[in-house]
């Protein structure tokens, strides 16, 4: 007969059941479980390992610059934000639809909080996640280009179930790079989710890519289904500075930027 330790081997349960095995075992004798009770609790014990390090390996792949959550990020402080809208986000409802998520505002209203939160809430889910800001996604595709192995590359970054593109606006693309960025939205459209987060109203979109027209085609591709939050608070920075004590008076109008987004409906058509 197999011995208990090569059976669990077998399984590829030696990682998680085994090492608590004797407990599981002890807790069952005193609260008198029965036989399916007990394994029950055992096969619990597997799972919530293996759930446990398959998040971890997510994680690591996703290469978020840090772990945020939604629990974390302080609502009370952003008016503007529909709590509703985050709530049926964190459901994960686009990502099973291969919707897409746009966050707008200034630099510091915490949009790259909120996009790396559902990043995490989706990994926990199982689904495979991917950070990276527009500055490296650019480079990325142009070396790919250079290289001649561009349709491997964006192959690669349509593996994702959420791709999570951060700062667009803060650098303006040449027609070659706006052309790969359409590329890559176009592949991702209606097959997996995309959240990006920008500091410029849809208007001047333009502007960062060089060309209207391909801004165009790239609006209609990102908002055909998509939910957008359009986030106008006061900077998370100038609060910290405020509470510092370094900053003593209240926000202007000069304190915001002049690329501040225009309203943007908040919907999930």
């Amino acid at each position: 007969m197999m011995a208990l330790e090569q059976l669990l081997n077998r399984l590829k349960m030696e990682d998680h059941l085994q090492s608590s095995l004797d407990s599981l075992c002890e807790h069952a004798s005193k609260q008198d479980l029965n036989y399916r009770e007990f394994l029950e609790q055992a096969l619990l014990q597997e799972w919530g390992g293996r759930h446990q390090k398959g998040l971890e390996s997510r994680l690591k792949q996703a290469r978020l610059p840090w772990i945020k959550t939604l629990e974390q990020f302080d609502f009370s402080f952003q008016h503007s934000i529909d709590h509703k809208i985050v709530r049926d986000l964190a459901g994960l409802g686009f990502v099973e639809r291969g919707e897409n998520v746009v966050l707008l505002g200034p630099p510091g209203v915490g949009k790259t909080h909120l996009a790396v939160a559902l990043a995490v809430k989706a990994a926990e889910a199982g689904h495979r996640v991917l950070f990276m800001t527009l500055d490296r996604l650019v480079s990325t595709l142009m070396r790919a280009r250079q290289e001649n192995r561009l349709d491997r590359q964006l192959q690669q970054l349509t593996y994702p179930k959420v791709l999570v593109l951060d700062e667009m606006g803060y650098l303006p693309m040449t027609r070659e790079e706006a052309s790969l960025f359409f590329r890559l939205i176009n592949r991702r459209y209606e097959r997996a989710s995309t959240i990006l987060t920008s500091n410029k109203s849809f208007k001047d979109w333009g502007e960062i890519f060089g060309d209207q027209v391909i801004a165009t085609a790239i609006l209609d591709r990102l908002l055909h289904h998509s939910t957008t939050l359009n986030i106008k608070g006061e900077s998370y920075w100038l609060k910290d500075k405020r509470r510092a004590g370094l900053v003593t008076t209240p926000a202007t109008k000069e304190d915001e930027p002049s690329h501040a987004p225009d309203p943007v409906p908040m919907s999930s058509d």
